[in-house]
C-alpha cells in the first residue's frame, strides 16, 4: 500500500468526519475541520492512499511558541498495522520542527502507550490532566 504524507494538506470536512468517526467510534460528525484547523493549529498531516483517500490524520496544536501538542491521531482500519500512524507522528515532528518548536507532547489512553513510545520515540515525563 502507497501512502503520501502531507503536512498542511487540504482538508475535505466529510472524508475528516468519517475517519474520525471510524477511528474514535461515534457517529459520523458535521466538524468544520477545515475552520477548525486553520483558526486553531500550527499544522496537520494527512495521509493517502494511491487513490487519494484520506486514511490517516493527525492535528497539531501550539502555544504560539516551543510548545506543539499532537491531537486527533487516527487511521483508518484498513490501512493499520503498516506504519501509517508512526509516520503521521514523524510528519507532525518534522513539520513543528520546522515551525520553530523545540517540544512535541501528547497524552493518551494507557492502552496507546506502546505505540506513543516504542513506534513513535515519545519519552515519558511527568504531567497533569484535570477533566472537564
Amino acid at each position: 500500500m502507497t501512502i503520501t504524507y502531507e503536512w498542511r494538506g487540504d482538508v475535505d470536512n466529510s472524508a475528516l468526519n468519517e475517519l474520525h468517526a471510524e477511528g474514535f467510534g461515534h457517529p459520523v460528525g458535521r466538524t468544520d475541520w477545515e475552520g477548525r484547523l486553520r483558526r486553531h493549529s500550527l499544522g496537520w498531516v494527512c495521509a493517502r492512499d494511491g487513490q487519494g483517500r484520506l486514511v490517516g490524520f493527525v492535528n497539531v496544536a501550539w502555544d504560539g511558541g516551543a510548545h506543539a501538542f499532537v491531537l486527533d491521531t487516527v487511521v483508518a482500519r484498513a490501512a493499520r498495522s503498516n506504519g501509517v500512524g508512526a509516520a503521521l507522528i514523524g510528519a507532525a515532528a518534522e513539520g513543528s520542527r520546522d515551525a520553530g518548536c523545540a517540544w512535541l507532547h501528547v497524552d493518551f489512553e494507557e492502552h496507546l502507550r506502546p505505540f506513543y513510545f516504542d513506534a513513535c520515540g515519545f519519552r515519558e515525563t511527568a504531567a497533569g490532566l484535570i477533566a472537564l
